[in-house]
């Protein structure tokens, strides 16, 4: 697990090695500043890939209300919205095929930056791809659909810039605003893997290699 300090500590970060750093978020929860910086080409490319096979669909919650995101899958389960609620489903239900395997470098990237904060060992079974578009946003929510609770959150950032909101265990608890740039890393899990969290709406700031365009990759061990 990570080690432990106070909350939100506002001291300088901890370095990494290679002139990256992290930024203490809780007592089990990281941003690992440019910490997939040096994968990005492959990550990029697996991107890619994945939405070949599995495009790219705008999904909507059990209410009936359409995400400002559009989203794909890949590894062994697949995360879906849709009337029938959240769940995890081992095949595309726009395709019929089974979600694309994880790509290498995806699997690798999530394994050391799970370490890196702490958390030794991890092996994700699901990677939830969001793109953002300007005004696009995520409301405060819990990762709560996995089995595997022991298993931490490893989310990547690529393209555009984003403030995520780190909340609390309760919805109406205050959320601290983080900013997250290309090659950011948030890793959370132990007491703050069920915090809610979100994403502010993306404002119109084009990365020179993603454009108008934010992916956000959410690895998690599901099954």
């Amino acid at each position: 697990m990570a080690q432990t300090r106070g909350l939100f500590d506002d001291e300088a970060d901890e370095t990494l090695g290679g002139g990256r750093g992290r930024q203490r978020l809780g007592e089990h929860a990281w941003v690992l500043r440019g910490f997939a910086l040096p994968d990005i080409e492959a990550l990029l490319a697996g991107v890619k890939a994945v939405l070949l096979a599995a495009p790219l669909r705008q999904m909507h919650t059990p209410g009936g209300l359409p995400m400002s995101v559009s989203t794909s899958n890949c590894g062994r389960l697949g995360w879906v919205s849709d009337r029938a609620g959240y769940r995890y489903v081992a095949r595309d239900p726009l395709t019929g095929r089974d979600w694309p395997a994880l790509p290498a470098a995806f699997e690798r990237l999530a394994r050391e930056a799970a370490a890196a904060a702490g958390f030794d060992g991890f092996v994700p079974d699901a990677c939830l791809i969001n793109r953002y578009m300007p005004g696009a946003r995520m409301s405060l929510h819990q990762d709560r659909n996995e089995r595997d609770m022991g298993a931490p959150i490893v989310s990547v950032s690529l393209g555009m810039p984003a403030i995520f909101l780190f909340g609390g265990h309760a919805r109406a608890d205050r959320a601290t605003r983080i900013p997250l740039l290309h090659g950011d890393v948030a890793v959370w899990g132990g007491v703050d893997r069920l915090r809610f969290h979100g994403i502010l709406p993306l404002k119109a700031v084009p990365h020179p290699r993603v454009g108008e365009r934010r992916f956000n990759l959410t690895f998690r061990r599901a099954g």
